[in-house]
């Protein structure tokens, strides 16, 4: 079934020539990268470990945090998933993580946690629940969970519909949205679109990446689609992005052979900027180029895939449609399954694999020409 949007398909460009070094292995399945003010990088596991690397560098060594996540349902999708570190954290030495947590060992919510890095650097210490209450499914599936620090200072957060076929269009519900939340306190911010709700935008399915381009403020979406049409999205606040699993309700379950943005029961959902057509690469973190190291690159939105097991490169003109796709050779049969992206302080891009054995993390710099 045809999706009901209208982007319009880019031109396939030639591949930029990388150079890709590996930062440190040993991780399982590393879910986001955080970089701290000292150089040290923080990147959480769906195993619901947290690691911390000794540099951004070739050859880093990799510590494990203490931190109390006895709490964290690991199964499927779910586990320790998305970290932002606070823009302030030299002087609170905060991050935030998004996990799935148990109570009496039995599925409760997904939630936000903010910690406290000790200044031993040894153990991450809770210091509030920043956000509860998004719906969890007993599987882990479609968990989402992506925060991002918007260009404003709001912590926006993309999450999943965790497979419910009413949960996207409900806006009492958290799932299958991108919020927009206070960093300090996780309440709805004064100007959201919705008076009073976290709410952003919703009609996602599972929104893995979120991104803002620099410079412009927009915000980029990567949400993944069943097994075809997985999408690129430019965020308009309040905006519906068309996917409903429950047909208005008229259906029961979780009926995936509707278009991931339906123009026929919602002419005002906003299409996609990108869809992968009809097949599927399970695309998850997105990230910008920035810099003048990457030249021709500079500005360009990336992305990782999970099933197609690659990294993608978008072109966008200025009102951010998508003008050519180029897919990097050095990621052909050679890394795997890929997560998380995020781009440095030093301007080169950091990407994990999650294959769940000796993952890494890897730095990624622009190469010659080919």
């Amino acid at each position: 079934m045809p999706s009901g949007a209208t982007a319009v398909a880019p031109t396939q460009a030639p591949a930029p020539r990388l150079v890709v070094e590996e930062v440190a292995g040993g991780l399982t399945h590393g879910w986001d990268i955080g970089f701290l003010p000292d150089g040290k990088v923080l990147v959480t596991q769906r195993t619901g470990e947290i690691a911390l690397l000794s540099s951004a560098q070739a050859g880093a060594t990799v510590t494990r945090l203490k931190a109390d996540t006895t709490s964290v349902m690991v199964r499927g999708e779910g586990g320790l998933m998305g970290m932002v570190v606070h823009p302030d954290f030299a002087e609170t030495r905060e991050f935030t993580t998004c996990q799935t947590h148990t109570e009496n060992g039995e599925p409760h919510d997904i939630r936000l946690v903010t910690w406290r890095l000790t200044e031993d650097e040894t153990t991450a210490t809770r210091v509030r629940e920043l956000v509860t209450g998004l719906p969890i499914a007993a599987s882990g599936r479609h968990s989402g969970c992506r925060p991002t620090i918007a260009a404003d200072g709001a912590l926006l957060v993309g999450t999943g519909d965790t497979a419910r076929g009413e949960v996207p269009q409900d806006l009492n519900s958290l799932g299958g949205k991108v919020l927009r939340v206070d960093l300090r306190t996780g309440e709805p911010l004064p100007d959201n679109p919705i008076a009073g709700s976290r709410v952003y935008t919703y009609g996602h399915r599972n929104v893995q990446g979120v991104a803002v381009r620099p410079g412009s403020g927009q915000v980029f979406t990567a949400e993944h689609g069943p097994d075809k049409n997985d999408e690129i999205n430019l965020l308009v606040a309040g905006a519906n992005y068309g996917w409903d699993p429950s047909q208005g309700g008229t259906v029961p379950g979780y009926d995936e052979d509707v278009p991931m943005t339906d123009l026929e029961r919602f002419p005002d959902a906003v299409p996609a900027k990108w869809e992968s057509g009809e097949t599927t690469e399970a695309i998850c973190a997105v990230a910008f180029l920035d810099g003048d190291q990457w030249g021709d690159l500079d500005g360009a939105l990336v992305a990782t895939a999970l099933r197609g097991a690659k990294l993608m490169i978008f072109t966008l003109d200025g009102d951010g449609a998508v003008t050519s796709v180029a897919i990097p050779d050095e990621f052909h049969d050679t890394f795997g399954r890929l997560r998380a992206a995020r781009t440095g302080p030093d301007g080169a891009l950091y990407v994990t694999t999650s294959n769940g054995e000796n993952d890494k993390l890897l730095r990624i710099t622009p190469g010659s020409a080919r």
